[in-house]
């Protein structure tokens, strides 16, 4: 690759783009000048080679006009430019011709070896017509010279018309290959941030969703429970009104106290959700995601008392296996029949795990309270050595119950459930029993 590619990939990338190889048409305008003053120099220098030698003056004067105007080509063809200067070297022209053509064949992209043939070739040529020309000189004066100052006075003139050329030649042709090296890394460093940039996006995009769906998860795993039997407490303390006060006044007080400690669980949450971007300390997206699932856990695991709630929030704060007598609890006082059996040695598991069983539980007995009204449900849990198992079961409904209210549902329960097993890579499995029941099963292992 010559100095021509790379300025024409400079070109490329957005300069004007000049006639033929230039890719400026500044270039263009320099290498017409310099060939120009090239050719009145090599002209000059041919008329006097002319009159040295012999020959007709506008002989020498032709010689020199294309050799000075090769140098035009020295972005195209730089070899052939210096190769034209080596030539022209004994007839004593050429000397701008092979200043430039030096720098511009050491700058280029051509073989460190050519460049090094074609200098020292070039200087071989100086050195010889120096020492010629010297020679000559002193004796036209007559004066005759030792051969070892001729010689240092020759070689001293040689490297001053060579080496400086090359030398700021292969400066050149570095830091432009170090221009293009960084600036190529540059575009690529900027493609990666890029990107970087879209996948940061779609990483913040799902978090977002994923946040969304673990904030609607939990509310709707703490409140729809509660809400569900507050509307069975009160179904059944519309139907015990007139028969039994006493009863009616414990189910009105229980609708009481329940619908309290829904309100709050809900001012909790929305507590969380409501924090300002200009608070100290502002939490991000998954640390707000983990205090709203601390404070749901929490919420859900008083009981129907305040005291109870107080007990729980002294304890660790979340839902775990030894709260299921009580959720069971819950249900019996809404008027289900529902019986809990534990196997195996009872053992605590991560709080990730307890509590994931536990929401299993509630969330399966308030889908028998909205769909299965006055089925008997069996609830049953299996400790394990490296996981928990456990089951809820309901029977058919009873015809002669009376269904209340209808409670409504947004079919999310079991897409809730089934996400919170699989996100500890649990299984989970639901489905309706040969008896005309439901049953929700799941495997969750340990983690601690």
């Amino acid at each position: 690759m010559s100095t021509t590619g790379a300025i024409a990939e400079e070109g490329a990338r957005g300069a004007p783009v000049g006639p033929w190889w230039w890719a400026r048409r500044r270039s263009m305008v320099l290498d017409v000048a310099l060939a120009l003053a090239s050719v009145l120099e090599c002209v000059l220098e041919g008329v006097a080679f002319a009159h040295d030698v012999g020959i007709p003056a506008v002989l020498g004067g032709l010689i020199g006009v294309p050799a000075g105007a090769s140098l035009v080509l020295r972005r195209r063809w730089p070899v052939a430019v210096v190769l034209v200067s080596i030539a022209t070297t004994p007839a004593e022209m050429g000397f701008l011709l092979s200043i430039v053509g030096l720098y511009t064949l050491a700058a280029s992209e051509v073989p460190r070896r050519i460049i090094v043939v074609l200098s020292g070739a070039s200087l071989a040529g100086t050195l010889v017509v120096a020492i010629a020309r010297f020679h000559r000189d002193m004796a036209e004066d007559g004066y005759t010279p030792g051969l070892w100052p001729m010689i240092a006075f020759s070689v001293v003139m040689a490297l001053g018309l060579t080496a400086p050329p090359v030398l700021t030649g292969l400066y050149v042709g570095a830091r432009r290959r170090l221009v293009e090296s960084l600036r190529e890394r540059a575009d690529g460093l900027e493609r990666e941030l890029s990107l970087l940039a879209d996948r940061a996006e779609e990483r913040a995009v799902w978090a977002r969703n994923e946040e969304r769906t673990r904030i609607a998860r939990e509310m709707h795993d703490v409140v729809a429970h509660r809400v569900s039997l507050m509307v069975v407490h009160a179904a059944a303390l519309q139907a015990v009104a007139l028969k039994d006060p006493e009863k009616a006044s414990r189910n009105a007080g229980l609708v009481g106290d329940m619908g309290r400690q829904a309100l709050t669980e809900l001012r909790e949450m929305l507590g969380v959700l409501r924090s300002t971007p200009e608070a100290a300390a502002q939490p991000s997206a998954s640390a707000q995601s983990e205090r709203l699932a601390a404070v749901a856990a929490a919420a859900s695991a008083r009981v129907r008392f305040p005291a109870a709630g107080a007990a729980a929030d002294a304890g660790d704060g979340g839902p775990c296996l030894d709260g299921l007598e009580d959720l069971v609890g819950q249900s019996r006082e809404a008027g289900m029949a529902v019986e809990l059996t534990v196997m195996g040695e009872e053992r605590a598991y991560a709080p990730e795990v307890e509590q994931t069983a536990y929401r299993v539980v509630q969330e399966a007995l308030t889908n028998v309270h909205k769909h299965a009204p006055g089925a008997k449900a069996l609830v049953r849990l299996a400790h394990r050595d490296a996981e928990v198992a456990l089951q809820v079961e309901n029977g058919p409904s009873d015809a002669g119950a009376d269904a209340g209210p209808g409670l409504p549902s947004g079919g999310n329960g079991l897409v809730g459930m089934r996400e919170r097993v699989g996100a500890l890579g649990g299984v989970f499995v639901s489905g309706p029993t040969d008896a005309g029941g439901f049953r929700v099963s799941a495997v969750i292992p340990d983690r601690s």
